[in-house]
């Protein structure tokens, strides 16, 4: 096999928000933002702010910000790369992607602001079931009481909660 035969190609990318709502100088515990996604005759499951980068996003972290915008009217700050899931993609009915590989991008950030009115895009004009949006403490607690997908995420989160909290410090961003 030669090397160009060993490798799959990505076919998908993705930018998502591990999204935390916090006033550093409170001490109180921060929120992590997420979206309840409940699909007809399925049972619901957490996800985090964000979605596919597009041909005209100029980059990932364009892309990060204009998806927690449509899915959340929200603003970010604070953006800092944190984590990187690749799984294999497997085309929806309908879709037009071939399969191959899905390259997840997550990354740490701070809302600024957020007005659910401002919400659009495909998750609000064409729901395919209900996108509610959840504040959770982003404790370990907090974090189990809900199912957050993908597992990959939810692993990496349940084991570095204070680390992640590290990465808003004021002397890292």
């Amino acid at each position: 096999m030669t090397p160009a035969q060993s490798v799959v190609n990505v076919v998908k990318r993705t930018a998502r928000a591990i999204l935390l709502d916090t006033a550093p100088s409170s001490g109180a515990v921060p929120e992590m933002i997420v979206i309840k996604r409940t699909k007809p005759g399925q049972p619901p499951y957490w996800i985090t702010p964000g979605g596919g980068v597009e041909p005209a996003d100029e980059t990932v972290l364009a892309a990060l910000h204009r998806e927690v915008y449509e899915e959340l009217g929200a603003r970010i700050v604070d953006v800092v790369p944190a984590f990187v899931d690749t799984v294999p993609h497997v085309p929806e009915p309908g879709e037009t992607t071939p399969p191959g590989l899905k390259v997840q991008h997550f990354f740490v950030c701070r809302l600024a602001s957020m007005d659910p009115a401002l919400r659009h895009g495909p998750e609000v004009e064409e729901p395919r079931g209900t996108y509610e949006i959840v504040r959770l403490p982003f404790t370990p607690e907090g974090l189990a009481s809900v199912t957050v997908v993908p597992e990959s995420l939810s692993s990496y989160l349940a084991r570095n909660v204070q680390g992640i909290r590290a990465l808003l410090a004021p002397d890292f961003t």
